[in-house]
């Protein structure tokens, strides 16, 4: 598969909503890196493709997913690395606060796993989502 297939793939797979399934497509060991604050138990890094089902029921416990949108609005690929340029909404469960904002994703590939992945997005904004 190229590059490019297995990032396509990874966002089906992640639509389809089965995080055992998106794990799946991460290799052994991994550069994971989602910025924020410490009192958001998703952020940060993890090393092994094992911890992303974790990350992502997570994820999910701490936002109402009938309300998440994820917008992808391009695809760049340069041999083994994808960025993916979108705009994520998404409600804070604890406090229904709603949060939207562009992002950008940084994939790196090796054969046919996922080996890098790092998210960019307003940091600032999800924590004041989150904030009592």
């Amino acid at each position: 598969m190229t590059t490019r297939e297995i990032v396509e793939n990874f966002f089906a797979l992640l639509a389809a909503g089965d995080p055992d399934a998106v794990a799946a497509a991460f290799a052994k060991d991994i550069d994971w890196y989602v910025p924020g604050s410490p009192s958001l138990p998703w952020t940060g890094h993890r090393s092994k493709g094992s911890d992303v089902a974790d990350y992502l029921r997570t994820l999910e416990d701490n936002i109402v997913p009938e309300k998440n949108v994820d917008q992808v609005k391009a695809l760049l690929v340069d041999g083994d690395h994808a960025v993916m340029l979108g705009r994520f909404t998404r409600e804070a469960r604890s406090t229904g606060r709603v949060y939207d904002m562009p992002v950008a994703m940084h994939f790196q590939v090796a054969g046919d796993k996922i080996v890098l992945f790092h998210l960019y997005e307003d940091t600032l904004k999800v924590s004041q989502a989150y904030a009592s």
